[in-house]
Order: C-alpha cells, then sequence, then structure tokens
C-alpha cells in the first residue's frame, strides 16, 4: 500500500457503528456525530494518508472520499498499518496492541467513560496507547476520573467544522427555536423546559431534527413542538440559519464537545445551554448565550432578550476543519517518522 500510493496508511477502527457508513450519509441523514466527525477527518486526511477504514457492521468492501471502507473482520488480515486509530472502545484498542506490536495505536475517545472502565487508564497507560480527547473538557474529566498516576498520555483535537460554514442573510424567524440531537440527550426535559416558555411566550414554536438513530421515550409532546425527522446535514444548517436559537438548556446528557452547538455559532446562531454541563462552556464560550438550565425565568429572560436583538456570535477557528487537519497530520507524521528511525536501529 505505501509503494503504491506513496501515502503513509493509516487504519482506523470503529467497533461500535451498528451498520456500515459512509459520506452518502451526510447528504441523506442519520448519522451520529462521532461517525460524521470520522469520515470528515478521513477524507481530510486522504491526500497525505491510505485511509483504510474498518467498521463493525458492514457487509462489503467500498472504496470511498472517506478512504477504503471494509468489514471489522477483515482487520485479521489487514497490512500493517503506520499508525491505528480506534473508536472509543479501549478494551479493543488493548487486544490490537497484541496484533500489532510495533504500531502506534491512538484511542479516540468521544465519550465519557463509566464507572465499570476505571481500570481503562492503568491498561492504556501500560500498553502505551495515546488518548485522543475532543475537547479539554473532556480531557479534564478524564484525567479527573483515572486518576493521575494512572492517566496514559492524553491529547486534545476538536472535533471539525467546515471551514466554508459562515453565516447569511437568511431572515430569522424570532417564534422558532431548535432542538438539533438525538432525544436522549435531554430532549425530555428540552420539552418541560419549551412548556414553561410557552406560558409567557404562546407564539413559540420547537422544531426538533432529531436524527432517527435511536429510540427514546421523552414524555409527552407539549403544544407547539413541531418534528422535522432525520435531516441532511445541508438541510439541518438551513434549519439553523431560520431559528432564533439552538435551544439546548438540557441539564442531564453531557456533551464532551457537542458539534451541532459549534456548528450553529458558526451560522451566526445563538445556542442557549446549560453552562455547568460537560464541555458547553468550552464550545459555547460566550457567556450571553450559557445560562441556568434549572432556572426558567433565565432561560425566559434570554430567549426574551433575543427576540428583541439576538447575539451576535461566530465561529471559534480552532474547530475550523483545516487547524483540526492540521493538528492530525502533525500527530500522524511524527508517529510515521518515529517508526521510520526505529526500523532503521
Amino acid at each position: 500500500m505505501r509503494q503504491e500510493t506513496g501515502r503513509a496508511p493509516v487504519a482506523i477502527i470503529d467497533p461500535c457503528s451498528a451498520a456500515g457508513y459512509d459520506l452518502r450519509g451526510l447528504g441523506t441523514g442519520g448519522l451520529g456525530g462521532t461517525e460524521a466527525t470520522v469520515l470528515r477527518v478521513a477524507t481530510a486526511l486522504g491526500p497525505q494518508f491510505a485511509i483504510t477504514h474498518f467498521q463493525n457492521g458492514r457487509r462489503h468492501r467500498h472504496l470511498s472520499g472517506a478512504g477504503q471502507l471494509r468489514p471489522l473482520q477483515d482487520l485479521d488480515d489487514a497490512e500493517n498499518p503506520a499508525a491505528l486509530i480506534v473508536i472509543n472502545r479501549w478494551k479493543v484498542a488493548i487486544k490490537l496492541c497484541k496484533q500489532y506490536p510495533d504500531t502506534p495505536i491512538f484511542l479516540w475517545l468521544h465519550v465519557y467513560p463509566g464507572r465499570h472502565n476505571r481500570k481503562m487508564g492503568a491498561a492504556l497507560k501500560a500498553a502505551g496507547i495515546t488518548v485522543i480527547c475532543v475537547s479539554k473538557t473532556h480531557a479534564r474529566e478524564l484525567e479527573a476520573f483515572l486518576g493521575t498516576e494512572d492517566a496514559p498520555r492524553i491529547r486534545v483535537i476538536y472535533n471539525p467544522l467546515d471551514d466554508t460554514l459562515q453565516p447569511d442573510d437568511t431572515a430569522r424567524n424570532p417564534d422558532r427555536l431548535l432542538f438539533a440531537s438525538s432525544p436522549h440527550k435531554g430532549l425530555a426535559e428540552v420539552f418541560g423546559q419549551f412548556a414553561a416558555l410557552r406560558r409567557d411566550l404562546p407564539s413559540l414554536t420547537l422544531a426538533i431534527a432529531d436524527p432517527g438513530y435511536l429510540r427514546w421515550d421523552t414524555g409527552p409532546v407539549p403544544e407547539g413542538v413541531i418534528f422535522l425527522g432525520s435531516l441532511s446535514h445541508a438541510a439541518l444548517i438551513r434549519q439553523m440559519r431560520r431559528a432564533l436559537c439552538l435551544f439546548y438548556p438540557q441539564t442531564s446528557f453531557a456533551e464532551t464537545f457537542g458539534l451541532v452547538l459549534a456548528e450553529a455559532n458558526a451560522v451566526g446562531t445563538p445556542v442557549l445551554v446549560h453552562a455547568e454541563l460537560g464541555a458547553n462552556a468550552e464550545i459555547v464560550a460566550d457567556a450571553d448565550q450559557q445560562v441556568d438550565g434549572h432556572d426558567p425565568a433565565q432561560v425566559l429572560a434570554r430567549i426574551r432578550a433575543w427576540r428583541r436583538s439576538p447575539s451576535q456570535v461566530t465561529a471559534n477557528p480552532d474547530f475550523r476543519m483545516s487547524a483540526v487537519t492540521q493538528q492530525w497530520a502533525h500527530l500522524l507524521q511524527r508517529t510515521e517518522a518515529t517508526q521510520m528511525q526505529l526500523r532503521m536501529v
């Protein structure tokens, strides 16, 4: 592979996916944020690295703009790559150390580990596996969870925003709020917060863009809710541009990054978030967009203020694809250079 392409071979392993996925999922909708991020980063790295993406649930091989897409079981027959990137499953990363003892392995973590994973730190450290977290908040939380002595090497590389996402002249509807996440990310609580808002502002509507990959009991649906279904990425961005804000003051689901929050700001749409939860305050850094989600009066006051004069928001340049790709490329190039030096010794 190296001789044919001139690019260092890199394997991405996704043992978590229920089915194979590809770039066309961005156009049709239904992809989770992790899968979309992996595909975008793989595509951006394609000119410099030969990416092979092994996916759980994939049945057939496919050549894509995101690289070679292959079933997870094909990994047993794969040539030695310059680096392995494992999505979320630390035990899979540890297992691969035995199969590829001389290959650098990265655990690309997009979640907060549960209590039953406390042993992962010591195991990853002993195996020399580097963890890639998707925000500084994520990295701090992981270090605190694992303990200083057992923490492996941890690096932060943000999830990417398209470089072209910018505000435009789309008219905003002051009565339209938008929730654009899977329902398990606090939608039941958001319904309650929205219902409380409508008692004072009865003209409000709440549009729900549900990617559709997970069914979840959200309780009674308040009046004024509009279900948009699963949208393509382009259609979701159009909905963001129309909305007064992305309405996300839920207090229960902690985001490690929160890509839709960053995307909304990139197109000039303010985001209402609960400040003291996950990476919200890092990704939505403007204090004007942060509230105490437990306080209905704060939520109401902010919505009223934005209806009079929407907050002016912009994207963090550190989230842009060009910046993120540069960090990944630098990491993988250093890894390849180190491997070449070791082979020469």
